[in-house]
């Protein structure tokens, strides 16, 4: 076949690319690799800000495959109304569980435990030493989104000892290691949480899930950490909650992201901020380009691709 695929990694970096596109090297640059009209299959720069991933989509005439290297969607959902029918967008879930899913433990541990106070005392040459501080094991957490990632938070929960995991989805059902419970279930779920982790894609539906009801629902004491997407939080009323001291947080997104200088969500009392890393880490590349071998040995043997979350018109 004879197509253009382009690509945010260099194409000699990448072995097993299958023989027969032309493929474009495109890591977001003002200028394009080569003409957009002639795009069958692209690959969406990464960690690019935002609508860059998008500009060249109304160009991209001929594209049939859309594949993000994150495992949300919402950055490239704006772009879509520009692209014919029958165009496949596809995720990188496999890419991004693993180093999710330890920033997760190692922000519910850092919060719990009080690393950021034992941080700053050492900047001090303080000693801060006294008091019992929370223990993961025993907590009860409740995992809202229980995707690829959410499971993977699950398997790296379970050494710890903590008590029953609650898992949450969009719609019920069982998974290997339990029930996972509906959205409508969160309210007679949230009570019973110590932790309470957000690993949801950002939809119309979770936008702003978490507002003041839902937080008001959390018990005292609780702890809330998002890696999900920062605009699944209603950041005025988390700040309320943070402020009031009965709840505490930690959050690798925010929103507004980047977090701006002088925001309150950096001083407010009990909070952990981590600059969107939990992507981000030395096991992305080499996932990736497992990823995209894959995919497009599929897509020139005309074989089913992996991770398609729409196709458009449909």
């Amino acid at each position: 076949m004879t197509a253009d695929v382009w690509l945010p990694i260099p194409p000699d970096e990448i072995e097993g690319l299958p023989e027969g596109p032309a493929y474009r090297h495109w890591d977001g640059e003002d200028t394009y690799p080569a003409d957009p009209a002639d795009c069958a299959y692209y690959v969406v720069p990464y960690m690019k800000p935002s609508g860059i991933g998008v500009r060249p989509l109304p160009e991209m005439r001929s594209v049939q495959v859309v594949q993000t290297l994150s495992a949300g969607i919402d950055h490239v959902e704006a772009g879509l109304k520009h692209l014919p029918a029958g165009v496949r967008l596809c995720n990188a879930r496999g890419v991004h569980e693993a180093s999710t899913a330890e920033l997760t433990l190692a922000l519910i541990l850092a919060s719990l435990r009080g690393i950021p106070d034992f941080v700053r005392a050492q900047d001090r040459g303080e000693w801060l030493g006294g008091g019992f501080r929370p223990a993961l094991a025993d907590r009860t957490v409740l995992i809202v989104g229980y995707g690829s990632i959410g499971a993977a938070i699950e398997d790296r929960l379970v050494p710890f000892e903590v008590a029953p995991v609650v898992r949450v989805a969009r719609s019920a059902r069982a998974s290997e290691r339990g029930p996972v419970h509906p959205l409508t279930a969160l309210p007679d779920l949230l009570p019973q949480a110590d932790v309470v982790v957000l690993s949801t894609p950002l939809t119309e539906a979770t936008r702003g899930l978490v507002d003041a009801e839902f937080l008001a629902r959390m018990k005292d004491g609780a702890l809330l950490v998002n890696v999900a997407r920062g605009p699944v939080v209603d950041t005025k009323a988390l700040l309320a909650e943070l402020e009031s001291g009965r709840l505490t947080a930690a959050l690798d997104v925010t929103d507004p992201e980047p977090l701006p200088q002088g925001h309150p969500l950096w001083h407010a009392p009990g909070i952990v901020v981590s600059p969107h890393a939990g992507g981000p880490t030395s096991a992305f590349l080499p996932r990736a380009k497992r990823l995209l071998v894959d995919q497009l040995n599929r897509f020139v043997n005309r074989e089913p691709l992996r991770n398609v979350i729409l196709t458009t018109g449909a």
